[in-house]
Parts: structure tokens; C-alpha cells; sequence
């Protein structure tokens, strides 16, 4: 078999949103795994729907994701242009010919007449009043300047089948399929024609998209046909789904991968979710990079039910990737997210990112996490009555001052040796440790839970403020 070659052919309308993300990466995948290339090409000839810094958005999705493709308009390659409306000249050489062909014909049909083919319920369905005008009368007409449009010439009869990949056997009754335009009145393609043309004219052998298209292939196989080409091998996809009854979809507002990173999740960990969205791996692995996507796609792991789409489930991989990095990797890809935090520029970076890590899933929830430290004021003593943990409020008004005495005698101020001396204490005092650490938290934070333990905030904190908080506690407790 020839090489094969897949293609993400996105429309310039937007965010390039889940869905459409899980396209490429599949395809991406497919082609990798087989040893092929993998195409970007730019579908812009929607101009009503195009908007401006789209394709810069497709770009830089791609390239920040990982899902690089081997050919597209800003790399090059040999089957160029990949941008839709500098190839108007090839749709309009092959329209043509799809004419001589007997697959289309011209009709100068005017919106007013096309407007009273509609029925009751607003559906419009082309009755191929210009099927049969004289070659004469076609070029009397244009010459005449008479607006037209390019309508692909469906079959009356019969039934168009092919087998996908994923679905199986398809087949649609061609008088279900409307004559619908291939080339518009401004000259330029609609999608129906365009990709077509295009897939044959880049060689692309596998067809990967939305199962939105599974009922209107047939009409591109009929141009297939009509040109004497081959049909490539088609994949449709499972849609994906917000809920049981909502697809996830871009008009929608729902999430685009450019709000995920925004929001703090870890790149790695969405496009990793995403592949997981209808596809199942062999062996129920779940975390996996790129390149063990690669390794471990197959087309059979693909379903043919909706895919939900599970946030919760993407944090917790984001949280995976989390817990795999060194302390180097997460300072390097958290800090823009501390920075937003109070505790920012207040006390040593990298022991607050210490206390975050272990304690966050996306990015974005560092802030919640250690702005605690900057938060504490007057507290509920009730804080301090713990049954668990066999503390109270009394005992807290008993031994903070002997903390207080312990800490203060403290010259290495760290961590390891703040918790040895409250150990030390405890084990002198005759109550439990985790009594005393819990006494110490509540002192010095105002709060039951916090990232990091007592003596891990203590630390951070330093000596003058951590006494100057026991203080605090202790006045509270004194009232």
C-alpha cells in the first residue's frame, strides 16, 4: 500500500476546541504509527464564518501541543498551496471537468426561485430544474454575465455504500442526498467539493473526521467515481459529549485546549485526556506521553458510542503529571501561576511551590493553596478542640508558651530541625506529637488544613513572624 497519509483540515472560525483537536491528534497518531505524514491544511473558504488570528491560533495549538504535522502552509511541502482560497484555479479546472463528467452541472437557478422549493418546515431540496439546459444555453448565460452556481448531479436512484473503518457498512439512498453546491456564485468552493479535490491532489490515503460526515460521504465518492480516483480509506469518529444530551461544541463556548492551559492544566495531560475520548488502549493504561500514544494507538481501540467528556477526569491526569515532575520542572511551568498568588514575592519561592506540589492537580490552584499564609487573623478557638488528634483549647494555653521558649532558642531555622525540637518537646511535655504539631498549625495559621504541616509553614514563615503569630494565638486564648 502507498504511504500513508492523514490531514487536520480545521476551518479558521475560532479556538480550536476539544473536538476538533482530538481530529488531529488522531490523525497524527494513525499516521505516526504507521510510519506516515501527516498534513495541515487551512479550510477558508466559509469567509462569513472566517475570523481573524484563527489560523495563527491552529498554529501555535498544534505546535504547543505536540501534534506537528509534516506538511501545511507555514512548512512547506510538495503538494501545496495548503490554504483553500489560494487553490480557487484548481476547483475551478476541476468543476469543469466534473461537468464534462456528467457529476455537476451549472444552475442559474435565483435565490427567489430557490426560496419557493422550501416546504413547511423550512427544508429546501434542490429539484434540478437546470440539469439539462443546452451547452449553448450555459454559455449564452454566462457570457451574459447571469450570476450561477456549480450543483453536483446526485443519481435519482440507487445507493451509495462504503465501508468506514469504525461504523462498518454505510450506505445512504442517493434520494436522500441533495444537488448540493459544489462551486458558489462568488466562484469559490464550498467544503463538499474542496475536500475532495484536495485529499485526492495531496494523496491523503485515510480520512479521519467527525462522524458528522459518515451520512455525506457518499456524495464525495460519487466525484471520487465520476474522476476515475480512488476512494480513500475512511475513519469517522464518536462525537464527543458534554452530557448524555449535549455534544461539546465550539458555538456552545465550550473549552477550547487554549482555556485548559490557561486554567493550569498540564499540556501533556490534556492532549493525553483527549486521546482517551473514544479510543480505549490495550491494557487500560491511562497516563501516557505522546510518544506512547504513538505506540499504543490503534483503530481498533476506537468506540463507536459518544465519548463524555470528563474534567474531573482530566484534572486527576493533569495531578499524575504533577506528582512525575522534579522540583525544576514544576517551578519552571508554575510560576506565572504563583506569581498571581499573595503570597508571591513575600516569602522563599521555592519552598511555597514545596508546599504546592504534592497538594495540586492544575496549575491554578497554587494560589489557593498557599494563600493561607497570608491570611491570618483573628481565628475560632474552637480550632483547637480536636478529639482525633487529643488537643484542645486548654492545652493550647498550655504548652504554646513552651513552644514559644523552644522555638525562640532555635539558631538553624529549618524545617527538619523545627520538627526535632517539637518531637523533642512532645516526648518531654508527655503528649502525643501529633497534638502538639496540631496546636503549633492552628497557632500560626488560623486554620485546620493547610498545605504543608506545621513546622513545613513554620519554616516558610521564619522565625520573627512564626513567634509573633504564636503571640497572637496566645492574647486569643488569654481573653
Amino acid at each position: 500500500m502507498d504511504k500513508v497519509r492523514t490531514r487536520f483540515a480545521p476551518s479558521p472560525t475560532g479556538y480550536l476546541h476539544i473536538g476538533g483537536l482530538r481530529t488531529a491528534l488522531y490523525g497524527f497518531l494513525y499516521s505516526k504509527m504507521k510510519g506516515g505524514d501527516f498534513i495541515l491544511r487551512i479550510e477558508d473558504t466559509d469567509t462569513a464564518r472566517y475570523v481573524d488570528g484563527s489560523v495563527q491560533i491552529i498554529y501555535d495549538t498544534m505546535r504547543d501541543s505536540g501534534i506537528m504535522y509534516d506538511e501545511g502552509p507555514d512548512v512547506g511541502g510538495n503538494y501545496g498551496p495548503y490554504v483553500q482560497s489560494e487553490r480557487k484555479s484548481i476547483y475551478t479546472e476541476y468543476a469543469k471537468k466534473l461537468v464534462e463528467l456528467g457529476g455537476a452541472y451549472y444552475c442559474f437557478c435565483t435565490p427567489e426561485r430557490i426560496e419557493t422549493l422550501k416546504d413547511d418546515a423550512g427544508n429546501m431540496r434542490y429539484d434540478k430544474h437546470c440539469l439539462n439546459l443546452s451547452k449553448e444555453e450555459i454559455e449564452r448565460r454566462i457570457a451574459n454575465g447571469e450570476p450561477y452556481v456549480i450543483r453536483q448531479n446526485v443519481p435519482a436512484e440507487g445507493t451509495g455504500s462504503y465501508n468506514d473503518l469504525v461504523y462498518g457498512e454505510i450506505s445512504v439512498d442517493y434520494k436522500d442526498i441533495e444537488d448540493g453546491i459544489l462551486i458558489k456564485s462568488d466562484g469559490m468552493p464550498t467544503y463538499n467539493f474542496a475536500n475532495v479535490i484536495d485529499d485526492h491532489l495531496m494523496g491523503i490515503t485515510h480520512v479521519i473526521r467527525g462522524i458528522e460526515y459518515l451520512s455525506s460521504t457518499p456524495k464525495y465518492n460519487l466525484m471520487y467515481d465520476a474522476y476515475g480516483w480512488e476512494r480513500p480509506v475512511y475513519i469517522h469518529l464518536p462525537p464527543i459529549m458534554k452530557d448524555a444530551q449535549h455534544k461539546l461544541s465550539k458555538r456552545n463556548g465550550d473549552a477550547s485546549y487554549e482555556d485548559f492551559v490557561n486554567k493550569g492544566y498540564v499540556k501533556e495531560a490534556i492532549v493525553n485526556y483527549i486521546a482517551l475520548l473514544g479510543w480505549s488502549p490495550k491494557g487500560n493504561v491511562e497516563k501516557m506521553s505522546l510518544q506512547e500514544l504513538i505506540e499504543n494507538f490503534s483503530l481498533e481501540g476506537i468506540g463507536k458510542s459518544p465519548a463524555i467528556f470528563d474534567e474531573t477526569k482530566m484534572k486527576w491526569l493533569s495531578g499524575e503529571y504533577v506528582k512525575a515532575m522534579t522540583s525544576e520542572e514544576f517551578k519552571a511551568r508554575a510560576y506565572e501561576f504563583l506569581k498571581k498568588s499573595k503570597a508571591y514575592g513575600k516569602y522563599d519561592e521555592d519552598k511555597l511551590l514545596a508546599i504546592a506540589k504534592g497538594r495540586v492537580q492544575i496549575f491554578s490552584e497554587i494560589a489557593d493553596k498557599i494563600d493561607f499564609l497570608e491570611e491570618f487573623s483573628e481565628y475560632d478557638l474552637s480550632l483547637f478542640e480536636n478529639q482525633k488528634q487529643k488537643s484542645s483549647a486548654q492545652l493550647a494555653k498550655e504548652v504554646l508558651p513552651k513552644v514559644k521558649d523552644t522555638l525562640n532558642a532555635l539558631n538553624d531555622w529549618n524545617n527538619s530541625n523545627l520538627f526535632s525540637a517539637l518531637v523533642e518537646l512532645s516526648a518531654n511535655l508527655e503528649i502525643k506529637k501529633q497534638a502538639l504539631l496540631w496546636i503549633v498549625r492552628i497557632a500560626i495559621t488560623g486554620k485546620e488544613s493547610t498545605a504543608g504541616g506545621a513546622t513545613e509553614v513554620a519554616d516558610i514563615l521564619g522565625k520573627d513572624e512564626t513567634l509573633r503569630r504564636i503571640d497572637f494565638s496566645l492574647d486569643l486564648l488569654n481573653k
